[in-house]
């Protein structure tokens, strides 16, 4: 019976295959009639068919849909045809010859025929794209034909196609048209020629545009190089004749050429940006056609890394720029919504203008630099400042709130500080409102951009002006903002430097808690909890106060339009309990913790903001109670394993789709060009799912063993995120939680807290965690992430010791040289970029910058080999040895300083670890390392003066040969006037205890009666903490032996050593372990009952009093 149902079903779907892929043209074209339609059910239903037509007979179903795209009579029928058409050329090589014969020939046919433009378009991308498949296939014989002769037709509709799909050719078969481009730029000349229609030469000036962008080399594109002023034509011209939408398109390829290949302007650049320059300038043109031309010119500004310093080489362009962005940020308009201070009123009275503006300026100060910017800034902003019209005042300290993040290196200078602070300060007193919030604002963006400078230097005067600022009563706004300036301020502040104004920040923040304005009680209750965040334990003495405030809040903010209050009162409360530590919390904390549960057990709604600050609020209540929030770990795991899975919520659309799912005005969802498609994404659902993440990190690191209970629900939820590409904040609280849940595991098999599991269940967590973080460095794109990962992946390999089996080794350093060798890769192209004509000052800070996190890759990476090494010693000498082709070059000295240092330190890891098997690798090393312990770099001479120690105690015969040489260069360090200040003590500290391995290891080749007395002469050392209690102890040793040497003729260095021990002693466990300081005390006892009285007595009183009371403690 199944199988007759099944045979009736196949008959149906044959049929309508047949129906609709028959002669009658009807049928096929309401298919594609109902694939438009607005009704989900009825387009459902089509696709099916659709696809069973395309499965059953594709070759007929493609000439079916070729022919509905000539023969249809609806021109959205054809439209649709052409658009399905194009998605369904996946399959051509499937296609027998003749249907693609067909195809080709039929689509050239239609070009000339359709006189739709919406269609005509829609064929072109078709064209383009059968030319794509093509290329794989037997070559298009007819295409470059019939395109030519397109543009020397009389019909315009034949040029503006043929210009479109030439255009999209250098995309889908840029190198067969190498052989043309002569013939290329002459037809291009040609149609970009004043006498042609404006839709022609706009369609031109695309087809040029696309040429610049896909070609590969340099001298390809220099060949259209001398249509640039035509171009440029294109757009005046338009703009001349009140064209404006063809003005708006060709400046919307110039975009895309100044994004992407800036150099190509370059020889004309006065001349092209001195155009667009008017264009910006210009009065009466729309909105958008002026910024475009902002765009275009913010983008060349942008363009750095191919053309670096360019912008900043031309006469004015800062000026007129930053002149035309602050004429755009006077627009905007006094709305009375905007003082009501509602949320929802917050941007009432901007506009487009006012806010391209506010983004342009940003960009620009962070792409230009702060001293050209700020140049500009400094001529204007006093100008505005000082105007009638508060538009201009209001806008002159927007502005420097939007450069302050681009100008900070310079403006943290105190000198160009003082007048901007002034400058802001002056306008809280300002009578308009509005000038007066964007004071505060100003003050608030400047605390977080130039902090902690601006508080060190300005706290008298800006904090004050806050405090005051909260008065405002008559403008809740206003008032609202200077609390929130407060939290900005706080944020980079220092408990001390906070301390002397709490009184006053803390009372007027809970006048401000009792106002009627909603708007204003958030920014309180933010400000509340930024202060005591930032004031620690100091905030202890206002918690009576502050306290009842909110948790009435919590108890009584419940209904819709105070979520957001109770949401802020939540992480208020959190942020003060860990402020002030659990022994004051403690006696609120379980009430707190109840009202949080209960919440938590009601159904809040999806947009409830309570969720999101009630996963951060836990998580510092946890830090807060340590273990005793272990109780509540059943109720706070459950939702934060539920937002830590959240899908994020993807639309993925071809790019240039017109009617696509993504609404662009849509603040929530961000979007991507990858190729070919458009992804939306919608972010409200990432930064939950991240800040989820990120305190399932925490629990593990505060909870340590006692989160052991969840690691089997949290390891397969983090992960698979340590590639979850779509959010960084995602994958770096993944990676951090790594080594935390192997170490919980590891705590709780030693503590017994494992319910009976052993090293196998840490073995198999191992071998599930470790590969993945391998993996994930494989293909990590962003260079501050893969820092991290290789940081996670050291600290796993310290929790796990032996248990990282060698297979697992064996892929890490495989991983090490794909990191190393792409990190080299972005150097040369640095280097590269530097020797490029308009690379300037600016420029090269940028470059040393993006240098330094390459340090910080190759410095974790030397982390890893350290602890690869202290794991495995000489058993991983093998894989090092592939390493080393990485790790020489660093040694030379046109590397930087910090790369000379790892590459040293990575040395003196091999010859501490692996003692006598690393010997082989002195002759490599060693005359860096000596040539390095008298280098002008501090850091570099610690790690080659702690080298040489280093060999001294573990090289035996190997580094005999070598010990004049390097007690010539420990001498140098040591014996230098300013070698014990304290820049150089780390590293001077560091020659003192090789010098003492040395003395101890090398006697037998060296004139001890002069190099010990000289290394007990630099005793004791108190920089370096880990060598002091190395330094001392090795004398201890000394002196049980009764070293002659070490005692001198007649015990002649007994006091000082006595002076020495005296120090070390009087320091606490600083310079010396406990073990040490009681082998010190049985040597004095020794020596206070066999030195004669007199000589002691002598001793002792050259001592300090602090000295003498130290010894006479250990002794008594």
């Amino acid at each position: 019976m199944e199988m007759d149902a099944n045979n009736q079903q196949s008959a149906v779907a044959e049929s309508q295959v047949n129906a609709l892929l028959g002669p009658d043209a009807g049928p096929f074209e309401a298919l594609v009639s109902q694939l438009m339609s607005a009704r989900n059910e009825d387009r459902g239903q089509a696709e099916q068919l659709f696809n069973l037509c395309r499965d059953k007979q594709l070759d007929i179903f493609l000439l079916k849909l070729m022919f509905t795209v000539r023969a249809a009579a609806a021109s959205d029928i054809r439209a649709m045809a052409a658009v399905l058409l194009r998605k369904q050329l996946g399959s051509w090589s499937q296609l027998n010859v003749q249907t693609k014969g067909s195809i080709k020939e039929q689509i050239l046919f239609c070009i000339q025929q359709e006189e739709n433009q919406s269609v005509l378009k829609k064929l072109c991308d078709t064209v383009a794209e059968v030319a794509g498949n093509v290329v794989e296939d037997a070559p298009w014989a007819e295409l470059l034909p019939f395109l030519f002769q397109c543009v020397n037709s009389n019909v315009n509709r034949l040029k503006v196609s043929a210009l479109l799909i030439f255009g999209q050719l250098a995309q889908h078969m840029g190198p067969q048209l190498q052989p043309h481009l002569s013939t290329l730029h002459a037809l291009f000349q040609q149609t970009l020629s004043p006498s042609m229609p404006n839709d022609v030469r706009s369609a031109s000036l695309r087809a040029v545009a696309y040429f610049v962008q896909t070609l590969e080399s340099a001298k390809d594109r220099n060949i259209f190089q001398d249509l640039l002023p035509a171009m440029m034509q294109t757009v005046t011209q338009a703009l001349e004749m009140h064209e404006e939408a063809t003005a708006q398109d060709a400046l919307e390829m110039l975009i895309e050429i100044a994004g992407s290949e800036p150099q190509f302007l370059r020889k004309q650049l006065v001349e092209v940006v001195g155009s667009i320059l008017q264009i910006a300038e210009a009065e009466g043109l729309e909105e958008s056609t002026q910024h475009l031309a902002v765009e275009f010119l913010i983008s060349l500004t942008e363009a750095r890394e191919r053309a670096p310093g360019m912008m900043r080489k031309l006469p004015h362009f800062i000026g007129r720029i930053f002149a035309v962005l602050m004429k755009m940020l006077t627009d905007i308009e006094d709305d009375p919504a905007w003082h009501s201070a509602e949320a929802e009123y917050e941007d009432a009275g901007e506009t487009s203008n006012y806010e391209m503006a506010q983004e342009c300026l940003d960009r620009l100060a962070i792409s230009m630099g702060g001293s050209s910017v700020l140049s500009a800034a400094s001529e204007l902003l006093p100008v505005y400042v000082a105007d009638q019209d508060w538009r201009k005042r209001h806008a002159a300290l927007i502005a420097l709130a939007q450069i302050a993040e681009g100008c900070a290196k310079i403006m943290t200078n105190i000198s160009n500080l003082q007048p901007v602070v002034n400058m802001v300060l002056n306008a809280f007193q300002d009578p308009q409102p509005k000038v007066r919030w964007a004071a505060i604002n100003a003050i608030g963006q400047l605390s977080t951009d130039l902090g902690p400078d601006l508080q060190k230097h300005f706290h008298e005067s800006v904090l004050p002006a806050l405090i005051k600022a909260m008065d405002d009563f008559q403008n809740a706004r206003v008032q609202a903002h200077a609390a929130a300036a407060i939290l900005n301020f706080s944020e980079s502040c220092g408990p001390e430097l906070l301390s002397p104004y709490l009184d006053g920040v803390v009372a007027k923040l809970l006048t401000l808690l009792q106002s009627g304005k909603r708007m204003v009680q958030e920014g309180a209750l933010t400000a509340l909890a930024s202060v005591a965040d930032s004031s620690k334990v100091n905030f202890q003495v206002y918690y009576d106060s502050v306290m009842p405030f909110l948790k009435a809040i919590l108890l009584n903010a419940t209904d819709k339009p105070n979520r957001m209050l109770r949401a802020k009162a939540i992480e208020c409360l959190s942020l003060v309990g860990m402020a002030v530590g659990k022994e004051k919390f403690g006696q609120d904390a379980k009430q707190v913790m109840e009202v949080l549960i209960t919440l938590q057990g009601s159904h809040l709604d999806d947009d409830d903001p309570t969720t999101s600050y009630m996963l951060q609020a836990w998580a510092r209540l946890c830090k807060c109670l340590g273990q005793d929030f272990l109780p509540y770990m059943s109720i706070v795991m459950p939702p934060l394993l539920h937002s830590a899975q959240l899908k994020p919520d993807v639309t993925i659309t071809d790019a240039d789709d017109s009617d696509d799912d993504i609404d662009s005005d849509d603040e929530s969802v961000e979007t991507i060009t990858i190729g070919d498609k458009r992804i939306g994404i919608r972010t409200s659902f990432l930064e939950e799912k991240a800040t989820a993440c990120n305190m399932l990190c925490c629990y593990a690191d505060e909870l340590k063993e006692g989160f052991y209970p969840w690691i089997d629900q949290v390891a397969p939820v983090l992960v698979p995120l340590l590639k979850f590409y779509f959010h960084e904040e995602v994958r770096k609280a993944a990676i951090s939680a790594m080594p935390e849940l192997l170490k919980s595991a590891k705590l709780a098999i030693e503590k017994g807290q494992a319910q009976g599991r052993d090293q196998s269940y840490l073995k198999q967590l191992a071998d599930y965690i470790v590969p993945a973080l391998v993996e994930a460095l494989h293909k990590e794109p962003e260079i501050e992430v893969l820092i991290d990962l290789l940081d996670s992946l050291n600290e796993c390999m310290k929790v796990l010791g032996t248990l990282v089996d060698p297979g697992q080794v064996r892929s890490m350093v495989d991983e090490f040289k794909q990191v190393l060798t792409a990190s080299d890769t972005r150097k040369k192209e640095r280097l590269e970029r530097s020797r490029t004509e308009d690379f300037d000052e600016e420029e090269n800070e940028i470059v040393q910058e993006e240098n330094e996190q390459e340090e910080e890759v190759f410095e974790q990476f030397g982390e890893c080999l350290g602890t690869l090494l202290k794991t495995f010693k000489s058993s991983f000498l093998t894989l090092f040895e592939e390493l080393l082709p990485f790790i020489t070059p660093m040694l030379a000295k046109d590397r930087s300083p910090e790369d000379r240092r790892i590459a040293i330190c990575i040395f003196d890891d091999v010859a501490e670890q692996c003692q006598g098997a690393a010997a082989k690798y002195y002759d490599i090393f060693l005359p860096y390392v000596l040539d390095a312990a008298t280098d002008a770099n501090n850091d570099v001479r610690q790690a080659a003066v702690y080298g040489i120690g280093v060999c001294a105690e573990f090289g035996g015969s190997n580094f005999k040969p070598l010990v004049g040489e390097a007690l010539e260069k420990l001498k140098l360090v040591i014996s230098q006037p300013s070698a014990f200040q304290s820049e150089n003590a780390m590293a001077t500290d560091n020659a003192v205890s090789a010098l003492g391995k040395i003395c101890e290891f090398h006697r037998d080749v060296i004139d001890a009666t002069q190099v010990v007395p000289a290394w007990l002469s630099c005793l004791p050392i108190r920089a370096d903490l880990v060598e002091a209690k190395v330094v001392h102890e090795q004398l201890c040793s000394l002196m049980e032996r009764s070293d002659p040497i070490l005692l001198g003729s007649n015990s002649q260095y007994l006091p000082k050593i006595i002076a020495v021990f005296a120090e070390v002693v009087s320091s606490g466990n600083d310079l010396a372990t406990s073990e040490t300081i009681g082998r010190i005390a049985n040597i004095l006892r020794h020596i206070q009952q066999t030195m004669p009285a007199p000589a002691l007595a002598s001793t002792w009183s050259s001592l300090q009093p602090q000295q003498q009371a130290a010894l006479q403690s250990i002794l008594s």
